[in-house]
């Protein structure tokens, strides 16, 4: 059987990322950019950006220049990695052998999958169209060895499949550069006039040497098969899974408490050992009639101990029908999470505030769910917007302090709303505004307090933010976009007090 490789490109990866997290960026051209030798520089473009010229290693000024509306983030240098590894777990379901291909691609050893969906061409489609569906931009195609595969999928036609046996014909009209050269024999083989692989491939591998090194005939050689190339694939993590079957169908809400006390003791035992904790859990009851009852919790920090997550599963143990009876208990952590080293020693200390705090977020998620919880911390900017951000975990610590010097609203709305507004002078505050319809008339205003762009992510005009209270008691923390003489001015509603 011939081996066959699959290449994927992630055209633009981090900023598809973004894209997806953030939907009103879709469609929008942003960079996101980091500082370099007192400079910032892009790297990385959406795919508007680089419509426009915009490229990664181009300096932010310059990038402005060519777009002043360009939208700028902070680059995560480590979101690539993470991004790869994720997504190379996610491909595991097409094949168990998946490898990462820094810094923006993936391969997979298809050796023997492909007829599970009918042959190469429909998997392919399918891998492709399906990640596209996420937001992702992909280029990918099949071939005998991992170079020739990669190169197709870059340099050759999307969705290409090259037939056993052939990766010569489809490397020749490809640029030198398909081949994963380093940039100096890159070169050189441009100032010898070498704009394809078909113009040099029959030239003896010795004059190749003597010419360009060991480095161009090796690649040649992985590309066509005659040599070897590691792959190193991803190793998926052993599930945290625990079984249990009845002898007799259980029936009884003692019985499943029961059951669920010895899963969870064989799974924390093995998560202690580890290291590891539980975030969420699902446990489910398989019953005689081929139906199955599950129920699931969630923590607010991962969790080894028996005790805590029983009482979580514990609220949930009444709507479990057994029917005729269970005869079969699983009981699975999907999401698991490295846990503090101190937290084995405190977890029954009394006085423990954190651990006391963990507990009560995770009785009330219980009841209302996960998605009722939030916790914010500070960060580091003056946008408002920009000031907090939503974290999962009670271990993680702020970087910086709240700010307390001015006032901010309690509930701040995560984007700007535009309302109309009556105002006497320039400088003065509303006399009432329109929001949704509804005319708000003031009674009471503080303000204004300026606060200007940070030039380093973008530009634009200053926002001079009021807080303001109407007959009713209630207070609204509106701003207004630009300065009175420059424009018109646009005004929004961006927050309510308590």
């Amino acid at each position: 059987m011939h081996s066959r490789f699959l290449s994927i490109w992630f055209r633009h990866l981090t900023t598809d990322r973004w894209a997806i997290k953030r939907p009103e960026l879709k469609g929008e051209p942003f960079v996101l950019a980091a500082p370099e030798r007192g400079r910032m520089m892009v790297k990385a473009s959406s795919p508007e950006a680089t419509s426009e010229g915009i490229y990664t290693g181009m300096v932010v000024a310059d990038a402005r220049a060519i777009l002043p509306a360009l939208r700028v983030f902070t680059d995560d240098p480590g979101l690539k990695d993470r991004l790869l590894k994720a997504l190379a777990e996610w491909c595991l379901r097409y094949t168990p052998v998946a490898a990462t291909d820094a810094p923006d691609g993936l391969i997979l050893d298809i050796t023997g999958c492909p007829h599970l969906w009918g042959g190469e061409q429909p998997y392919l489609e399918n891998i492709t169209a399906t990640l596209k569906s996420k937001g992702y931009h992909v280029r990918a195609a099949i071939a005998d060895t991992i170079g020739t595969a990669w190169a197709i999928a870059r340099y050759g036609k999307s969705g290409l499949i090259v037939e056993p046996g052939e990766q010569r014909e489809a490397l020749l009209p490809l640029p030198p550069t398909a081949l994963r050269l380093e940039p100096g024999i890159l070169q050189r083989l441009e100032k010898l006039g070498f704009h394809h692989i078909g113009q040099f491939i029959d030239i003896p591998y010795q004059t190749l040497r003597r010419r360009f090194g060991e480095a161009l005939s090796h690649r040649l050689d992985q590309a066509l098969g005659t040599g070897h190339e590691p792959l190193q694939p991803i190793q998926p993590l052993p599930p945290y899974r625990e079984e249990l079957p009845c002898l007799e169908p259980i029936r009884t809400a003692t019985g499943i408490r029961i059951a669920l006390e010895r899963l969870l003791k064989s799974l924390c035992k093995r998560l202690s050992k580890e290291g590891m904790g539980m975030r969420t859990g699902i446990f489910r009851g398989h019953r005689v009639d081929g139906k199955t009852e599950e129920i699931s919790i969630g923590t607010s920090r991962a969790s080894h101990s028996g005790t805590h997550l029983f009482r979580l599963f514990e609220l949930k143990i009444p709507s479990i029908e057994p029917g005729l009876g269970i005869e079969l208990f699983t009981l699975e952590a999907p999401i698991v999470e490295p846990v503090p080293e101190v937290q084995e020693a405190i977890w029954h200390t009394p006085g423990n505030n954190r651990t006391a705090i963990a507990e009560l977020l995770d009785r009330v998620a219980g009841k209302t769910g996960m998605q009722c919880i939030h916790r914010y911390l500070p960060q580091e900017h003056h946008w408002p917007e920009r000031s907090v951000k939503a974290v999962s975990s009670l271990d993680i610590q702020p970087d910086t302090e709240w700010q307390s010097g001015l006032p901010r609203p309690l509930h701040l709305l995560p984007e700007p709303e535009p309302i109309e507004v009556m105002v006497p002078l320039p400088d003065y505050p509303p006399l009432h505004f329109r929001h949704k319809g509804k005319v708000i008339r003031i009674a009471r205003a503080d303000g204004p307090e300026r606060i200007e762009q940070e030039w380093w992510l973008q530009t634009g005009p200053p926002r001079d933010y009021y807080a303001v209270e109407d007959d009713n008691g209630a207070r609204y923390w509106l701003f207004r976009l630009g300065l009175y003489g420059d424009g018109k001015p646009q005004w929004f509603l961006h927050g309510f007090f308590a």
